[in-house]
């Protein structure tokens, strides 16, 4: 059965947990999503552009091919969730939880990630031209083919991560080893 936008609002209103329930290619695009409880959620391929999804729960949850354009995830947490392919052009993800997630060939073009703890995640191949990870923690992270252009990488935890055929053209707080780049 699928659940429709207005099903789905409703029953999180009414305070209702969704786990492991699948909303696969839900228009939620700019909805307020604040504090939602989505943990293990199958939301591929949903649209959630431009949606208020502040301290929202996501761990584990797929959001794999989903629209996040714009959306507000400050202080969410994606632990573990697959985002392989998502869109999060130009989100805010400060302070974002996402340890040991998959964000393989994502779309994270402008994303603010200040102050984020990416530690174990998977972005290789994800473009984070002009993205901003300021004081970031990305212990572990593997960025190997990812695009990091122009991205301010300015007091950000980079202990053991991987740059592997990572594009670092004029990007700012990080000065690769000779090897890396």
């Amino acid at each position: 059965m699928t659940i429709t936008p207005e099903e789905f609002l409703r029953r999180l209103a009414e305070g209702e947990t969704f786990e492991e329930e699948s909303l696969a290619g839900i228009d939620l695009s700019g909805q307020n999503l604040r504090g939602a409880s989505l943990a293990g959620v199958d939301l591929k391929n949903a649209d959630l552009s431009n949606a208020n999804l502040m301290n929202a729960d996501l761990q584990g949850a797929d959001l794999s091919g989903a629209n996040l354009a714009g959306a507000n995830l400050t202080e969410a947490d994606l632990s573990e969730v697959n985002a392989g392919g998502a869109n999060f052009e130009a989100a805010t993800l400060d302070a974002v939880t996402m340890v040991q997630a998959d964000l393989s060939n994502a779309n994270l073009i402008n994303a603010s990630l200040s102050g984020a703890d990416l530690t174990e995640s998977e972005l290789q191949g994800a473009d984070l031209t002009e993205a901003s990870l300021t004081e970031a923690t990305l212990n572990g992270v593997d960025f190997t083919g990812a695009n990091l252009t122009a991205a301010d990488l300015t007091d950000a935890d980079l202990t053991d991560a991987v740059m592997e055929e990572a594009i670092l053209d004029d990007v700012v707080g990080y000065e690769p080893d000779d090897d890396e780049y």
